[in-house]
């Protein structure tokens, strides 16, 4: 049978095939083969196995485009590394110009070598990055919508490199606030990187490649983590720099997304031939190519009365309540504070262990947590791993409110570990899952914004709120969190392991 040459997915032209697609879809109507999906497809699915070729590309796929997403864990963690190293060479240089002036001269700073940063400063150098990555969050949805996917995601290394660039050229504070702005606002872009996986996966592999998202930015801390200690922040900033324009190159040589050149642009002769190269085995290849056919009906079905009704039908509304509950309770748990001021945090502590040793574990905890996670996600579902991963963090903030010495770091540490495998990861996933196609860029955008405007107020307060509340106290109050967040996603949340997207609209019909 004829094959679809790789040379040819990102042609224009028509070719034909063996399969008869295009016959297929002269002869019958979308409405027939949308009902010959419904009645025949999800059960054929569940008996079929993957070629191991189609396999790697969809994983050599989501792989390339979340590369993207490194940079976002890095901005994640930058200021742990950033505000340390601001600090000491401040303290140096001042040290320095007491010692060559007299007692009643005023130290002044050298803008070519150090910053000066007070805590307000501080606090707004590690928060400014979350608060405008709503803005892109907002923006991308109709941005990925009218110009794709693949598209923005490439567009996305340009506010990255950007905001690396001028960290590395910062004379002053307030270019170091501009250069977190423009990093944050690329974080949000960023977003787009979930929506074109979950277009391109297969069921099966949705849930293991959405988790790369996770993995990724875990990536993005540990290389932060291991040559923070090691590499002025200057030198770390143009190797980010260097860093995104090579995703960028390389998300070049990606496909769009088959199922926004069907719905969004009528291109169904490109995107069949996409997924003629992802999916070899036959069976499969009809299966995928009905779903496309499906979405399209849907968009083609709705009046304009029909998309201004569209936020009030269950498979919208119930979703966006569960994921906007699900994301507060993420925030609340304090996980993405303690990446922020990481070596703060191990300072506060105060109970011996090197602050930049205990950073490096942190990351490398944080990244194989999440190896786990995408490894486990193959064969556990979203509630399993989720209450798993919030039933670990309660244990460690309980053991931690009441240890002494080493082992209250380790316990930290735990901490973590347990939020990487399920509530640090899954929320993010579950956007791709729960929200239906015609409303996953909007939303999905309007959700990500959400979140980080919850984690700016956490980390924007916490250097306020660990002046005047005992750390042991805090260790107590995200038992609470914990707590209800384990009672939540048993009482509330869907299971969404091997489910198709229709399989889920169904649940919230229901």
């Amino acid at each position: 049978m004829a094959r679809v040459g790789e040379e040819q997915l990102l042609g224009t032209g028509t070719t034909s095939s063996s399969r008869g697609k295009d016959a297929e879809a002269e002869s019958s109507s979308p409405n027939e083969q949308s009902q010959s999906y419904n009645e025949e497809s999800e059960p054929i699915e569940r008996k079929i196995k993957l070629p191991a070729r189609d396999l790697f590309k969809q994983i050599l796929l989501a792989c390339t485009i979340h590369s993207v997403v490194i940079q976002a864990g890095i901005n994640l963690s930058f200021s742990a590394v950033l505000l340390p190293q601001l600090a000491a060479e401040y303290n140096a240089s001042t040290e320095s110009l007491n010692n060559a002036t007299s007692p009643t001269e005023t130290p002044t700073t050298n803008n070519n070598s150090t910053i000066y940063i007070d805590k307000d400063a501080a606090s707004w150098i590690a928060s400014l990055v979350t608060l405008s990555l709503p803005l892109g969050a907002l923006i991308v949805g109709s941005l990925m919508d009218k110009f794709g996917r693949k598209r923005i995601a490439m567009l996305t290394t340009i506010p990255f490199t950007t905001g690396w660039l001028l960290h590395y050229w910062a004379q002053n504070v307030n270019m170091i606030y501009a250069a977190r702005i423009i990093a944050g606002f690329g974080s949000g872009l960023s977003t787009v990187c979930l929506i074109y996986v979950a277009e391109l996966s297969h069921p099966k592999l949705r849930a293991m490649l959405l988790n790369l998202n996770s993995l990724f930015v875990c990536f993005g801390i540990l290389i932060t983590c291991a040559i923070g200690s090691v590499l002025h922040w200057r030198t770390m900033s143009l190797c980010y720099a260097t860093l995104s324009l090579s995703s960028c190159l390389s998300i070049m040589l990606l496909p769009e997304s088959p199922h926004w050149l069907h719905s969004f642009k009528n291109k169904t002769s490109h995107a069949t031939k996409i997924l003629s190269w992802l999916y070899s085995d036959d069976a499969v290849f009809q299966i995928e190519e009905r779903r496309l056919w499906d979405n399209q009906i849907q968009r083609q079905r709705q009046t304009y009365r029909d998309i201004a009704a569209t936020f009030t039908t269950p498979i919208v509304y119930k979703p966006l309540q569960l994921l906007f509950i699900l994301f507060l309770l993420q925030q609340l748990t304090g996980c993405y504070v303690i990446v922020f001021y990481a070596v703060d945090v191990f300072k506060l502590i105060g109970n011996g262990m090197d602050e930049y040793s205990a950073l490096i574990l942190l990351g490398a905890i944080r990244f194989v947590a999440a190896i786990l996670s995408s490894i486990t996600s193959i064969r556990l579902g979203r509630k399993i791993l989720l209450i798993t991963s919030a039933a670990g963090m309660l244990v460690s903030a309980l053991l931690a409110a009441s240890s002494v010495g080493h082992t209250t770091s380790w316990c930290v540490l735990s901490y973590v570990a347990f939020g990487s495998i399920g509530v640090l990861v899954i929320p993010w996933t579950l956007i791709g899952e729960l929200l239906p196609l015609k409303v996953r860029g909007k939303l999905g955008g309007f959700l990500f914004a959400l979140a980080y405007l919850f984690m700016f107020g956490m980390v924007k307060g916490y250097p306020y709120l660990s002046a005047i509340v005992e750390i042991r106290t805090m260790f107590y109050w995200l038992v609470g969190v914990n707590a209800v967040m384990i009672y939540f996603v048993a009482a509330r949340l869907p299971e969404t392991f091997g489910k198709s997207f229709r399989q889920i609209e169904e649940y919230f019909l229901a």
